[in-house]
């Protein structure tokens, strides 16, 4: 295998910590299995002292099967394995641990149910609350924060407070570990024990790490105490697709290696072997205007290609309907499915193209499993209502909504397996406030009957007031209610063909089927089918053909990006996507979702003009002031002198860029 000049410096590199800095398609791990190679044949290493670190347990086993390959299958007892099942082989050497100690995820949830049953919290989207509960409990302990001062994201600190402590107590109490406390366990026993933590430094003398844009603070603790005391650390990752810092990957780790280790040795993989000129060249564009990351100069090994192909639309079905149109012209030109991707923000994007995907028997394949919007829980309180309004007086129902909005029904009113409106009057037959909210009640169950689908929504979100409660319920959940009102918007507009419930009814039961279909079919590994994946999802893959869906403000960026932080991990993942792409690369926006406008995104205006092209005395058009010269570009602000003003205007670079109100031209 031939290697370019800066691959061989990486792999030829011996003693003393490196930073690779290694850009999409560069060919890093190629550099890590050869550079193990290397420090086995040609510096005598033994390999029982070589350890190589990744992030999921597939990307460990196909390295370690890369390196064998090389080696011609040869015994080389390498060391291969994620950070956990490292680190737990540690606690096992020291604690007797087995994997019986390690808490299932069924187990887990059973926990979380219970201290939040105990704790008498309400909750309506419990799945949902539990996995961000969860998520959050990872976040702390992989962050090593201290609760005394800590501000929950996802309810009040004192709720929080309680459920991790009750969490942790029962872990303990069943002496049982998550994989969390691997890491904190881990990190605690070397610290404690020199004499275990020189056992290890002498067993793992060199250390690969891959991926590193995506390590946390407790991971990088416990690798710097390993290294010592030669620090021989060969790190390798791209802080320009450092994109996991909901999970507690801390990119600045990367950024800030040098600092900790001052001797570091840095080397760029600048060749990107995959993508096409101008999608490396387009793609740069848009990570330049990140300020946190290491400069780079990347070069595409690949020919010029076309250019990226950016289009918007007036409302999301005709987005689609281009997507599909795209997907069958290159398919008849003989590009198989497989190598075909769509990519979006979150799971919930391409509910919409699926649908259209079916209409048009296309295969395709989820790349994460594509959230079942019928079974959103303000999915099933729309159905539940409709369903009682139809005629159903099953109690479950009646529980579903009967505070949904406040009507002050205590949940032992309802106590027996159907629900009678007559003997619910009864019991507040003292309470004539009661009764008015008993006959509201049934007042608008009757309108309900004879609705449309689509109207009936809407009679729920405003004339029965399930916007206001979904409103009350944000500000306790610590989420943009915008969050809740979209899926409203989706299923309003998912009902909108359908004039009768029954009809609607048979699509949600056809939709559900064909979901569970795509499920099974995710397992079938070469399967020919277009990929439907998540940006996040999307990483570490390549196609030939890559769409990227719903380009718009407050989806990509996400609303809920507000920080300089959050836009540039943002920013990352938009370019991720990008470099995904071989050969040809779709970017498209629409300008309407759902009743709602949106604007193109910033980063699609960021990829059309070089932010390095606004020097001075270059021309530039912009869209309101016509035609003017850069006299300076400063602090993030343009001066620029207008021909038809005759006059300097002072604007905002980003503002400029993002909202595509000026182009350098020339002239």
């Amino acid at each position: 295998m031939k290697f370019n000049t800066s691959q061989l410096k990486a792999i030829q590199h011996k003693n003393g910590p490196m930073l690779v800095l290694a850009g999409p398609g560069s060919g890093k791990t190629a550099v890590i299995t050869h550079r193990t190679k290397y420090l086995i044949e040609e510096c005598g290493i033994n390999p029982l002292n070589i350890l190589v670190i990744t992030f999921t347990k597939a990307a460990a086993t196909e390295m370690k099967q890369r390196f064998l390959r090389i080696m011609n299958q040869s015994h080389a007892p390498v060391s291969f394995g994620t950070f956990h099942s490292i680190f737990f082989t540690i606690l096992k050497y020291a604690y007797n641990y087995s994997s019986a100690n390690i808490i299932s995820e069924e187990a887990r949830l059973t926990f979380f149910r219970s201290i939040i049953a105990h704790l008498n919290i309400e909750i309506d989207d419990e799945k949902e609350f539990i996995a961000s509960i969860s998520n959050e409990i990872s976040l702390v302990k992989g962050d090593m924060l201290s609760l005394d001062h800590y501000y929950s994201i996802n309810c009040s600190e004192d709720i929080f407070k309680e459920i991790y402590t009750a969490y942790e107590n029962k872990l303990r109490k069943e002496n049982l570990i998550d994989f969390d406390d691997m890491l904190v366990f881990c990190y605690e026993l070397l610290k404690e024990r020199p004499d275990i933590l020189s056992l290890w430094q002498k067993k793992f003398q060199y250390i690969l790490i891959d991926e590193f844009q995506d390590i946390n603070r407790v991971q990088y603790e416990i690798v710097k105490l390993l290294s010592l005391p030669e620090n021989n650390l060969f790190i390798v990752g791209d802080d320009d697709q450092s994109i996991y810092r909901f999970r507690g990957a801390k990119p600045e780790i990367m950024l800030n290696f040098q600092k900790d280790y001052p001797d570091a040795k840095r080397v760029l993989l600048n060749i990107n072997y995959r993508s096409s000129e101008n999608i490396v060249k387009y793609a740069g564009r848009v990570i330049k205007n990140n300020k946190s990351r290491f400069e780079k100069d990347i070069e595409a090994n690949r020919s010029v290609g076309p250019e990226p192909m950016i289009k918007t639309f007036k409302e999301l079905q005709e987005e689609n309907t281009e997507v599909i149109t795209a997907i069958r012209h290159y398919h008849d030109q003989g590009i198989p499915y497989n190598e075909m991707a769509v990519l979006f923000r979150t799971s919930t994007g391409p509910r919409a193209l699926v649908n259209k995907l079916m209409e048009f028997n296309i295969p395709f394949r989820m790349k994460d499993a594509l959230p079942n919007i019928y079974e959103h829980w303000i999915a099933k309180n729309l159905l539940a209502y409709i369903k009682i309004a139809l005629g159903s007086r099953d109690r479950n129902l009646f529980l579903q909504v009967a505070n949904r909005p406040k009507r002050y029904l205590a949940r032992d009113i309802f106590d027996s397996p159907t629900v009678d409106f007559e003997d619910l009057k009864g019991k507040f037959s003292d309470k004539e406030w009661m009764l008015d909210r008993i006959l509201k009640f049934e007042y608008d169950l009757t309108m309900l009957q004879k609705m449309s689908p689509h109207a009936a929504i809407h009679y729920i979100r405003k004339g029965i007031g399930y916007e206001e409660y979904l409103s009350e319920y944000a500000t306790f959940r610590r989420i943009k209610v915008e969050e809740l009102l979209d899926i409203l918007d989706e299923l309003q507009e998912s009902a909108k063909p359908f004039t009768t419930y029954e009809e609607w009814f048979e699509h949600i039961t056809s939709y559900t089927v064909e979901l569970q279909e795509q499920l099974r079919d995710r397992k079938q590994v070469n399967y020919n089918s277009v990929s439907l994946s998540t940006m996040h999802s999307s990483k570490g893959l390549e196609y030939t053909i890559v769409f990227i869906i719903d380009a718009n403000e407050g989806i990509t960026p996400h609303n809920k990006a507000l920080s300089d932080a959050d836009i540039e991990e943002e920013r990352r993942m938009f370019y991720v996507a990008m470099t995904r792409a071989k050969q040809y690369l779709h970017i498209y926006s629409v300008k309407e979702r759902y009743n709602k406008e949106l604007s193109v995104s910033r980063f699609v205006g960021e990829l059309l003009i070089d932010c390095a092209d606004l020097k001075e005395q270059a021309r530039i058009e912009h869209k309101s002031y016509g035609k003017g010269t850069i006299v300076k570009n400063t602090d993030g602000k343009l001066i620029i002198y207008f021909d038809k003003l005759h006059k300097e205007r002072v604007l905002d670079i980003n503002f400029c860029i993002g909202n595509h109100l000026i182009r350098v031209i020339e002239e």
